[in-house]
């Protein structure tokens, strides 16, 4: 069996930590919360890549958490990159 990495991109990251940061002014746990979520749902994306709908730019595909954060994400033979966490009334971008 094939081993398949998971990476997150840099913006992804910061995606993720504004988003997080964002929360935790009003709410600290729900934030957290949040965080976990999506960190224990994209950990089992190399397992199943193609678990989640065909993204809206072409090569990727979208996880949603909750019906306001997205994970956009690309897969290959060989690993799973994490390119973006979105809240979905954020402007989407091209790639």
């Amino acid at each position: 069996m094939i081993k398949v990495d998971l990476n997150w991109k840099a913006t992804a990251i910061a995606d993720l930590l504004e988003i997080v940061d964002y929360i935790s002014d009003d709410n600290p746990d729900a934030a957290q919360a949040l965080k976990d979520e999506i960190e224990d749902k994209t950990s089992r994306l190399p397992d199943n890549p193609k678990m989640y709908r065909t993204g809206r730019v072409e090569g990727t595909r979208e996880m949603v958490v909750r019906p306001n954060y997205i994970v956009v994400y690309a897969a290959n033979v060989n690993a799973v990159t994490v390119l973006r966490v979105l809240h979905s009334a954020q402007q989407w971008p091209q790639a």
